[in-house]
């Protein structure tokens, strides 16, 4: 499945799309970045609730497919075009992380 392909099966707002035909193989859920850093795969969807500068580097650096930001929160201007720099998709869900990782377990 595509970022893109995710996107629309779970209603999510695109924040920062600049690869939505990038693949995904996987999920990850985490909030402490140095453990996201060292444990989070390449092509993963990454699920947290962190908005500041560092997800979007410890995303470009564990080359994930994007970030999905749970509970609603946003990336602020500075933020969002470090993203846009960076070529790292970023979404976001109304959902808490468990349910939207409940929503990715059950799409195919």
């Amino acid at each position: 499945m595509t970022v893109n392909d995710l996107t629309e099966k779970l209603s999510l707002q695109a924040v920062c799309l600049p690869e939505p035909e990038r693949d995904i193989d996987g999920v990850y859920i985490g909030d402490l970045l140095s453990w996201v850093m060292g444990r989070a795969q390449a092509d993963n969807a990454w699920i947290t609730i962190m908005s500041n500068i560092n997800v979007i580097a410890v995303a470009s650096l564990a080359d994930v497919a994007c970030v999905i930001l749970a509970e609603g929160v946003t990336l602020d201007e500075t933020v969002l075009a470090t993203a846009q720099q960076k070529s790292v998709n970023v979404l976001t869900s109304p959902q808490p992380a468990y349910e939207t990782a409940l929503q990715l377990n059950g799409i195919e």
